[in-house]
């Protein structure tokens, strides 16, 4: 690994590569404290030497507001930058923006082409966001199957909101066959990255015993975790789980059980 004096003299001898590495030292606090402000100036120097990682961090710093304040026109400036030079993350992330209407007017044939550019390098935001374009229609031919097809690409790399998406679509039938099995593992995979949907489909699966053993303990697992990131649904499941049936209550009055 080369040592941070290296790459500070090498960044200050206006070496594009080191000035974009030192940019994300500062960024992430390797090594050096955690500096925004310094990572926006490495980063700004490497980008204007036309380094596409440069121009995309640059771009995300403007798109979050760190090191500078947020501001849409150069997020898109550098966004655009990397992404003509073939940027997959900054692709994406322009499609996001003109599919968005922030900044940009939108445009669902940019967005389109700037997530299939992403997509086909096999950026895995890319790749769910198409598989959207495909699931929803419109400016595209409706097409469940191609839209299976990119969201499991994406799942494959862990895209937790993809792997949710064909889950359900397994559930469904809806561009694949019918396949509950298939589809608890692929919600069980999201679901342990937190995701909220994920959770509470797992947790039907448990209750109804689709794909999975009709299990409430494991059921009330994945309830409880999407009800504590506030999906009304499961906590409305572990609420009537927690009041007694009328079985239950006329069962106490009469048998005392």
């Amino acid at each position: 690994m080369i040592a941070l004096q290296e790459i500070r003299s090498l960044a200050e001898q206006g070496d594009a590569d080191a000035q974009f590495n030192l940019g994300g030292m500062y960024a992430d606090g390797r090594g050096v404290s955690q500096d925004d402000t310094e990572a926006v100036k490495w980063y700004r120097l490497a980008a204007e030497q036309g380094h596409a990682s440069g121009q995309f961090s640059l771009g995300l710093m403007y798109d979050t507001g760190r090191g500078v304040p947020q501001d849409g026109e150069e997020v898109v400036k550098w966004y655009r930058k990397a992404a003509e030079q073939g940027h997959a993350g900054a692709q994406t992330n322009l499609g996001t923006i003109y599919s968005e209407r922030w900044v940009l007017p939108q445009d669902d044939a940019e967005a389109e082409k700037w997530f299939r550019l992403a997509a086909e390098q096999g950026d895995a935001g890319g790749q769910f966001y198409l598989g959207i374009i495909y699931e929803v229609g419109g400016f595209l031919p409706q097409d469940d199957a191609e839209a299976a097809r990119w969201y499991r690409l994406a799942a494959e790399q862990g895209q937790m909101v993809a792997q949710t998406n064909l889950g359900n679509m397994y559930a469904d039938g809806q561009g694949v066959r019918r396949d509950y099995a298939e589809a608890a593992r692929w919600y069980l995979l999201a679901a342990e990255q937190g995701q909220a949907g994920a959770q509470t489909s797992l947790g039907d699966m448990y209750d109804f015993g689709r794909g999975v053993p009709q299990d409430d303990t494991e059921a009330e697992k994945w309830y409880r975790k999407a009800a504590e990131l506030g999906v009304a649904d499961a906590r409305e499941w572990l609420e009537k789980r927690a009041r007694p049936s009328l079985i239950d209550r006329l069962n106490q009055r009469f048998f005392g059980e």
